[in-house]
């Protein structure tokens, strides 16, 4: 651990929620630094505000990873005329690393939504918004004897899993014809004439992260000099990955208790709700931050209540009586992601100097 490099915690982070299945709006990934940087110390935060950075530059620790991405949009102008300019300007200046997670740990199954669930006590989840166009599928034709160690190569890249189940592929045997040009080397026939194989069409599907992966245990198993396949990207509704989370209370209770418990879990003096409809909350949606574009999918997947934050006055109209929505504050939903960052981190890396931010970063305040 003592020469790890700001790539080094970029890839573990990275394979816990992969930058690939954040939001196209984000801004998620590596906001400031250079990768291949040798890593002081962790700073765990929710914003990297200027008083983040000065508690990075005081503990000596020279990489922030935090939940939301300090920079946005884009800039014309880096003077330090906004709290964002100074953050930036204050980590480049003591050569600080910012990462942020933000959407690629909304959208993981580990993420911020599970989190969530666990403090609350929601159990046998689901994600809410299974999102589609995160699964490929690779085609290739190969030797009818090659076939099983090209399978077992690509299994070990995490490529085949299909829900509960791993090493997963379809296969059906055909002829291949070929005919190498002069400048040809063919492992297999012979250069200038027509050569028929016997091959495999072996299909397999995969997350769309391992692409780089997959491709590269492709071209180091398969005998031939030119590698025929192809790759699809499937429409596929993927059940691990996506916005928001629901499931079933521990034990049922009124909606008047579970709000009580709600604020007890969560920390908080008061939330903001439609009006209670005298029913018993037991089947719960919970979708951390802004998340009233998931009102209609909570009423459809049957939930009872549905706690987010950002509800705009109209929006709590939406519940037409079916479910109580739940507005618990922004930061608040959120609040347990710092914790789950320090957790992984520190496991993974039991010998690293990793802290937790001392400030609360949370804009809003209540008199």
């Amino acid at each position: 651990n003592i020469d790890m490099t700001v790539k080094d915690v970029i890839d573990f982070l990275n394979d816990y929620a992969p930058l690939e299945y954040a939001e196209d709006f984000d801004n998620a990934g590596l906001i400031v630094g250079d990768k291949n940087n040798k890593v002081s110390g962790i700073l765990i935060c929710h914003d990297s505000i200027p008083e983040v950075i000065d508690e990075a530059i005081n503990l000596g620790y020279n990489l922030i990873i935090s939940f939301h991405p300090i920079l946005f949009k884009g800039i014309k102008k880096l003077i330090p005329n906004n709290y964002v300019n100074r953050s930036i300007i204050k980590a480049v200046k003591n050569d600080i690393s910012i990462f942020s997670t933000h959407t690629a740990l909304d959208n993981s199954k580990f993420g911020v939504n599970m989190q969530l669930c666990k403090e609350i006590g929601i159990i046998e989840t689901k994600i809410l918004f299974p999102k589609k166009d995160t699964i490929k599928k690779l085609t290739t034709f190969i030797p009818s004897e090659s076939t099983q160690k090209l399978k077992d190569e690509i299994f070990k890249t995490g490529a085949g899993s299909i829900g509960k189940y791993e090493n997963c592929s379809f296969s059906f045997k055909g002829v291949g014809t070929f005919k190498g040009n002069k400048e040809s080397k063919p492992t297999i026939g012979k250069k200038l004439q027509n050569n028929d194989q016997n091959e495999s069409c072996v299909n397999i599907t995969f997350l769309k992260h391992l692409e780089e992966k997959v491709l590269t245990a492709l071209k180091n198993t398969h005998p031939y000099e030119e590698i025929a396949y192809e790759i699809k990207i499937l429409e596929n509704y993927n059940e691990n990955i996506g916005m928001g989370m629901y499931g079933e209370f521990k034990k049922p209770m009124s909606e008047k208790e579970f709000l009580s418990f709600l604020k007890n879990k969560l920390n908080v003096k008061f939330v903001k709700h439609s009006k209670l409809l005298g029913k018993q909350v037991k089947k719960i949606a919970v979708l951390g931050g802004s998340g009233s574009f998931g009102i209609a999918k909570a009423i459809e997947v049957g939930a009872d209540i549905f706690i987010t934050s950002d509800l705009k006055y109209h929006d709590y109209y939406k519940a037409e009586k079916s479910l109580l929505l739940v507005d618990v504050g922004h930061y608040e939903s959120e609040q347990f992601t710092n914790k789950l960052m320090y957790d992984i981190l520190t496991k993974k890396f039991p010998n690293f100097a990793i802290a937790l931010t001392k400030i609360n970063t949370n804009p809003v305040n209540y008199s």
